[in-house]
């Protein structure tokens, strides 16, 4: 509960926080990168809503860049996980330039499973158990290896047979 109300003060923080040079302290930057990075839908909202304005946070300094899901598709199965990857690198990138990876790497990783089950209830309830399953997939291989180059061709397919089975 202490952490939904210390989110919601920062998004709120964040709102009104004028972007400039004078305003973008370290102290904002890692109270914002903490805001955004939590598996919450208010904070994939806040996320998405800044990604998409970049240039009011020109002066926190970002990394926006992104490879999305690395080596792993994007749209496994068609289950477009895009903006969720995108997050995730957003959260890994930030965090690893201020020297707290270690410390934050399980939460963005959290958050990333968060966004992907956020967008699998989005799909019909016949194939959402796949796109569960490749969320799951994705979410271990990050967990565990901090990197979506270890997804499998075998666990796509199982995830595939799934879906072909609940059609």
């Amino acid at each position: 509960m202490t952490r939904r109300i210390l989110l919601v003060l920062l998004l709120l923080v964040a709102a009104v926080i004028p972007a400039g040079p004078a305003h973008a302290s370290t102290i904002d930057r890692l109270a914002l990168l903490a805001a955004w990075t939590q598996p919450t839908a208010a904070s994939i909202t806040a996320w998405n809503a800044a990604r998409a304005d970049r240039d009011r946070w020109a002066s926190y300094d970002f990394d926006w860049s992104t490879d999305y899901c690395s080596a792993a598709p994007d749209k496994p199965l068609g289950f477009n996980f895009v903006n969720a990857c995108w997050h995730h690198d957003f959260g890994y990138r930030n965090y690893k330039a201020a020297d707290l990876f270690a410390a934050n790497k399980a939460h963005v990783d959290e958050a990333f499973y968060a966004h992907m089950k956020r967008v699998c209830k989005t799909y019909s309830s016949v194939v959402r158990p796949a796109c569960y399953s490749v969320a799951w997939t994705y979410y271990q291989a990050v967990r565990i290896f901090g990197s979506l180059a270890m997804v499998q061709k075998s666990d796509l397919n199982r995830a595939k047979a799934m879906l072909y089975r609940s059609v």
